[in-house]
């Protein structure tokens, strides 16, 4: 690489390599001048519910990747007692991403492991989160993506965190 592409490379101030390049709604790096998605920032500290509400806005707008980026901001700055909590989250959501990219196998690897990484909170709700539900839509949906060759549509296969728009504690937590 000559001095030329280096002095174009995106670096932060440390001088690791950042990527500006714009993004689509699922995380895929899109030509320079292209318009592209706002990224969500990165190192957003929020409090447990401010990320379920952050997290929810973008899996219902068809981001996942974002809402993995604001999971992922949880799990490194949350209580180290959540941590697990928030990888699982950020795990289903990377999970979504790539199943509805058209990556079977990424997807439903990804989709079980966050399915197993939550499964220790059982029935706490953490934050109002139906575990549970969220692990056995994570299943059903590794299930579907390993089956089926077409990729998921983000938005209408993003689980419901919390319960239903009408009722935070309804029963059925997933679309």
């Amino acid at each position: 690489m000559d001095d030329t592409e280096q002095s174009r490379r995106d670096r932060d101030p440390e001088g690791r390599a950042r990527n500006a390049r714009p993004r689509d709604g699922l995380g895929r790096p899109l030509p320079y001048g292209a318009q592209g998605v706002a990224r969500q920032p990165e190192g957003v500290v929020r409090t447990g519910d401010d990320t379920v509400r952050e997290a929810q806005r973008l899996l219902d707008a068809g981001m996942p990747f974002h809402a993995h980026e604001v999971f992922e901001d949880a799990w490194k700055s949350g209580p180290e007692a959540e941590r697990p909590l928030w990888r699982g989250l950020a795990q289903l959501a990377v999970g979504l991403t790539h199943a509805a990219r058209g990556n079977r196998s990424g997807g439903s690897t990804l989709l079980r492991r966050g399915a197993a990484g939550i499964a220790a909170y059982g029935d706490a709700r953490p934050y109002g989160l139906g575990i549970r539900e969220l692990g056995a839509w994570a299943e059903a949906l590794a299930d579907r993506v390993e089956r089926e060759a077409e990729p998921v549509p983000a938005a209408g296969t993003a689980p419901r965190l919390r319960g239903r728009p009408d009722g935070p504690d309804a029963a059925d937590s997933v679309r």
